[in-house]
Order: structure tokens, then sequence, then C-alpha cells
């Protein structure tokens, strides 16, 4: 592809193709399920010193868990964050084109587990870094990368990065498929302690079975439709429910354990509330339910607390970030691209507050699956996007 903006098409023309492919497969090589991001930070860390970045180091994070950073100046001008995690989740079963950590190339996609979410787009950043800067197009200002750990833990490598740099604009690479996405849905976690009478099941009248209360909670919880007062174009994207569930349930007592009625059960609630609703209006919700519980059964008691909050994340369109993606992926597809928003939860949830960030990323639904891979077209393209929208926010006046 060619991009439309002749200085941007200068750096595309630099891209290394070869180099790009080559280092997917080799991340996809490097198992960084969470908890074990060391290895693949020590690696990224390597290409980045050996290609001549500055600042290269691995960023504290948490024990053998480090951030994997560098940056290339070039004047005074923008700062520009490309960005993307390094942790997985662990591999699925069912694989059987390949090994989950082969990287192998077959029929014209490379095979690895966690290329989509997200190994393959820490790649496509660094290599669309490089390309501009062996472009020697006229540019002014910074192009820093942050591989971070922790995503799908409590998000602090993300945290710990922006606590020592800032960023005018901020590009995360999370899976898009190569399309843009404002933002994303936010997480809450409510833990719902229900409270019974506990006895020998040999004295079942005198218990109050904590997991039969419980009961009456979820069927309450699951039926619920919160359609919380949203601006129209925010429901446009998201829809109008605030999505809610009773995902997990910690009750009774463990295999081998003694015989009793167990007197206390947990209810996990997950919430994914779209940007905008806020934690008591979805405590609300959950209060409703509750009373609704205790109509049921009049016996019913239970305790709520707030244990995870996790915003949600939207830019809108116009916002200057918006417009320079827009103007990218126009001039590198030749056509103009929709605007659209994700269900899952990205980094922007803990530092979206404090850089004008975009989402683009290869790479889409269904993830996390055997025989998960991505084509060298849609690698190509990601490159070819980070490229552009380096070479259009840095540009000289």
């Amino acid at each position: 592809m060619t991009s439309e903006n002749p200085v941007a098409a200068r750096a595309l023309a630099s891209i290394d193709y070869d180099r790009l492919h080559t280092l997917v497969q080799e991340v996809c090589r490097i198992p960084s399920v969470l908890g074990e991001e060391g290895p693949l930070a020590a690696f990224l860390v390597d290409v980045m010193k050996s290609s001549g970045f500055e600042d290269v180091r691995q960023q504290d994070v948490l024990p053998d868990r480090p951030n994997a950073i560098g940056e290339l100046s070039f004047g005074a001008g923008p700062r520009v964050v490309m960005t993307g995690h390094m942790d997985t989740k662990p591999v699925s079963h069912g694989w059987s084109k390949t090994a989950p950590f082969s990287g192998e190339l077959i029929d014209g996609a490379i095979y690895g587990h966690g290329i989509m979410d997200m190994k393959a787009a820490l790649v496509c950043q660094i290599v669309a870094i490089e390309a501009l800067r062996d472009s020697g197009i006229p540019i002014s200002g910074t192009l820093a990368m942050a591989a971070v750990s922790d995503h799908m833990g409590d998000q602090l490598g993300s945290i710990r990065y922006f606590e020592e740099y800032s960023a005018d604009y901020c590009v995360l690479g999370e899976l898009s498929d190569n399309e843009i996405f404002l933002g994303h849905r936010g997480r809450y976690y409510f833990d719902i302690t229900v409270i019974g009478t506990s006895a020998h099941t040999c004295h079942k009248p005198l218990a109050v079975n904590a997991n039969a209360l419980a009961a009456h909670a979820i069927l309450e919880l699951d039926r619920s439709a919160l359609l919380p007062d949203l601006e129209t174009w925010v429901v446009d994207l998201f829809g109008g429910e605030t999505y809610m569930a009773p995902g997990r349930v910690y009750g009774g007592l463990p295999p081998g354990g003694p015989s009793m009625i167990p007197d206390e059960c947990v209810i996990r609630v997950d919430c994914r509330p779209q940007p905008g609703v806020t934690v008591d209006q979805v405590r609300a919700e959950i209060d409703r339910c509750l009373a609704a519980a205790q109509a049921r059964e009049p016996r019913f008691r239970a305790e709520v607390e707030l244990v995870d909050v996790k915003s949600g994340y939207l830019a809108k369109p116009g916002d200057p970030v918006v417009e320079l993606m827009r103007e990218s992926v126009r001039s590198v597809r030749g056509a103009e691209p929709p605007l659209q928003v994700a269900g899952w939860l990205g980094d922007t949830a803990s530092f979206g507050d404090q850089v004008p960030t975009i989402i683009f990323g290869p790479g889409g639904e269904p993830v996390y699956c055997p025989d998960e891979h991505l084509s060298l077209e849609d690698l190509a393209e990601a490159t070819q996007v980070y490229t552009t929208f380096g070479a259009l926010a840095l540009q000289k006046k």
C-alpha cells in the first residue's frame, strides 16, 4: 500500500517486512503468560538496544516482571507513545496445525499463542518506529515504545510507565481488526456476601443455607437490565444496557470437608459499564436486585463490597488523536474508516484519563482459541498505519 501523504509515503517505503515477519515469529516463541513476562521483556529490550533506540531499559514493575521501554528523539515536538501488553492468558487446548509457541508461518499466516493479544502489535509498533527513523523524513518530537506487563492483572505496567512518562498522543495496539476503536467499557467487581445460619447436615431444620439464599440473588442479578441515561452517541456505540452478571459463586464447603450447611456464600458480580456510568449507579441496581431477593425470601441477608474498579475509556470523534488515526487509516487504506468501540477492557482503564489515546491493532475475535494466527497482510497494514500515524503526528509544520 502507499500513503496519500507524500511524507508518510516515504516512511512506508522504509518498512522492513522481512524483519517484521521474523520478529513476530520470535516473540511468538517466547511464552509470556501473566506472571511470566520477564523473558519477553528482556528480548524486546535487546531488540530496541540493537536497533539504536534511546533510554532502553527494563522498567521495574513487579519482581521479574518489568516493562520493556525505549524511544527515539527527533528534537523538540510532541511525544507519541506506542504501547501494548506482553502478558497473555494460559494456552488453550486443541491446537492442531502447529504448537502454541512455534511461531510457524503456514499459508501466509503466522501462528502463535497470544499473537493477536497482543504480541504482534508490539513488533508492528517497533518496526514502524524504525521505519520513521530510517526514512529520514522531516519530523520533530519523540516516538516512544512501552511494552508493559500485568495487563491481565491490575494493569500495574501501564500505571508504572505513565507515572514516569507523559505523552501528547498514545496508540494502544489492542486487537481491533485493524479498525479504529474509540474506547471500551469499564469493569466494576462487587462481592455480595450472603449470610445464613450454619448447622450440621443432620440438623437441617436449625440451619439457613446461605447457598439457597444466594440463589434468589443470583436469579435477580441475572435478569438485571440496567439502562442508564447516556448521551445518544454513546448508546449508539455501546448499546444501552450496562451488562451485569453473577460471574462467580464461592459457597459451601470444599470437597472432603466436614458435613455442615454453610452460613456464607459469596457472589462476585461482574459489571461492564459504558463510559460515564458511575459506581453509584451500578450499586443502586445491585441494591434493587437484593431487595427483590429479600422480597422473595424474607430470611435473605447480604453485605456488599466494591472490590475492583477499572474505568471505561472513550475518545470523542473530533479529538486530535482520533482525527490523526482516521487520517492515517484513510491514507493507507484509501477509504473512510468507521469508528467503533470494544467490550473488553484495555490498559486505557488506568491511563486514558491522563493521555489522549486511540486503539488500533491487528487481530480480532475470537481470541485465545486453538491455532491462533495472523495473516502477513494484517501485520503489514497495522505497521503501515502505525508508521503513518507517527509521520503525521510529528510532521514539521
